[in-house]
């Protein structure tokens, strides 16, 4: 006995599939429900049959992505890791490199026999009032010219003593010391003497007077050392820590002299210097290197020197920073000045 069984899923009309009711040929499988699916069918009738992967244990799984993913954030998160790294060393070298990577000069301010001048020979002595001293032979130094080409050497006066003041003081602690510290080093290396008159509330100038009598009374002004910041001298923006020069003078029938000069130290990085352990090492070696260039060095290429531009200045004076000092203190006496 045969049947039709119009049970599948479309609801097509199947090709008559003969069952045995009472044994022997089955016919397709059926679900507990009774149903013949059309799966079923086509299997029976043995029709190729559309594999699919939700129903087939063949079937090749999709990739897992959450091990992928998680090796992608572990890079991310390496990556700024790294470079932050890498910026913190940047930084450490940057802090103690970047303040004191360059020194200039501050242009000298000349001025002519007719301008104000204090009166001839004050304080000058008969005899220089110390003596460099012996040291290495070394050409590793470099003299600041004058403005007379002929003129081989512009120096101070070692016959009379050269006095300095500080203005605007940072009050960082040591700062004083460190500068003391420096004018002392810098006085042995030369021979010339130094006289400290203290604070004073001179500021700074391009156009400085050499001969201030309202401020100083009637001698030469002091050397200044004078605590400033990019805010108020725009040449110590960026890696320049310090500027220094000197202010020369000659009457009509003398040599250039220098009588004074001036020092501007950065105060923000000075006072990051100072947080260092050899902080005060670092200061008085910036304060000695811009007094070296009141007193007429000038920068070198040799960078174990304390006068190149880029120098360690917690280093000790080099053999050419003390024979061009010692040549500095090796200038005319000039009583008619």
């Amino acid at each position: 006995m045969t049947r039709r069984d119009t049970d599948t899923p479309d609801g097509r009309v199947p090709n008559e599939i003969p069952r045995v009711i009472d044994g022997g040929r089955t016919g397709p499988r059926r679900a507990r429900s009774g149903r013949v699916p059309q799966w079923a069918v086509d299997e029976y009738l043995g029709h190729n049959q559309e594999q699919h992967s939700w129903r087939s244990p063949s079937a090749t799984p999709p990739k897992r992505r959450k091990g992928k993913a998680s090796r992608v954030k572990k890079v991310r998160r390496r990556l700024p890791r790294r470079f932050a790294v890498g910026l913190g060393i940047a930084l450490v070298a940057a802090l103690y490199v970047a303040p004191w990577a360059l020194h200039r000069i501050l242009p000298p301010v000349a001025y002519s026999a007719s301008a104000a001048a204090p009166p001839a020979g004050v304080e000058a002595s008969d005899k220089p009032l110390g003596t460099p001293p012996q040291v290495v032979a070394s050409d590793m130094y470099r003299l600041q010219q004058a403005p007379d080409a002929e003129q081989s050497l512009m120096a101070f006066d070692p016959c009379r003593p050269i006095h300095f003041a500080v203005s605007g003081q940072s009050r960082l602690p040591g700062a004083a010391s460190a500068i003391k510290e420096a004018v002392a080093e810098i006085s042995s290396a030369t021979g010339l003497q130094f006289i400290d008159d203290g604070e004073t509330a001179e500021k700074p100038s391009d156009r400085r007077l050499s001969y201030q009598p309202d401020t100083y009374g009637k001698r030469w002004a002091p050397v200044l050392i004078a605590w400033s910041s990019p805010g108020e001298e725009p040449d110590l923006a960026g890696d320049v820590a310090g500027l220094g020069g000197g202010q020369p003078r000659k009457s009509s029938s003398s040599p250039w002299v220098y009588v004074t000069g001036q020092v501007q130290l950065d105060t923000p990085q000075v006072a990051e210097m100072m947080l260092r352990p050899n902080g005060a090492d670092i200061t008085r070696g910036l304060v000695m290197h811009e007094l070296a260039h009141v007193l007429g060095l000038d920068h070198v290429n040799d960078p174990t020197q304390l006068m190149y531009s880029e120098a360690n200045l917690a280093a000790p004076l080099g053999d050419g920073d003390r024979a061009g000092l010692a040549r500095v203190g090796q200038g005319e006496c000039v009583k008619g000045l």
